[in-house]
């Protein structure tokens, strides 16, 4: 199941669980994970992107290890909210997590996260270098955040 919808999302997993937060780009995958009980992301890795072989075993580590319920990849949609080439070949990276690992994907509006994660990195006085390792991975914990924060309004 793919959506765009956070309560679609949340009903495919009634009983919460740990959910990956993934930015796929041209050139690297950020990954960032949250807790089952849905309240914080956390930034993790990032993978250099590759054939998509390659990625999926790359993340079929991390779904297995944590133990993932559902997938939060980002979706870059244009400013005025229409969608490009690169929101389509995050809806094609989408669909092959689903064939790959049969989780449910929310995909997630991810306008302003690389300028949030940035901020948010210069503001704990991290150095360009630093900062360009680990953009990714931090864009993916923003766009994880940003849902899971959704789905926490949800409940209420």
């Amino acid at each position: 199941m793919i959506t765009t919808s956070a309560r679609e999302f949340e009903e495919a997993l009634p009983d919460g669980g740990v959910l990956l937060g993934l930015d796929p780009g041209t050139k690297t995958i950020g990954v960032a994970t949250c807790d089952a009980g849905w309240r914080f992301a956390t930034a993790g890795k990032t993978l250099g992107r590759g054939k998509w072989g390659r990625d999926r075993e790359a993340l079929r580590e991390i779904v297995e290890s944590r133990a993932v319920k559902g997938v939060v990849i980002g979706l870059p949609r244009n400013m005025d909210g229409t969608e490009g080439p690169r929101a389509q070949a995050s809806r094609a990276f989408a669909r092959n997590v689903v064939e790959a690992f049969a989780l449910p994907v929310l995909l997630w509006d991810e306008r302003w996260s690389t300028h949030s994660a940035e901020a948010a990195m210069i503001g704990q006085d991290m150095s360009r270098a630093k900062r360009a390792e680990k953009i990714d991975s931090h864009a993916a914990a923003v766009i994880l955040q940003g849902a899971i924060d959704a789905l926490a309004g949800s409940a209420f």
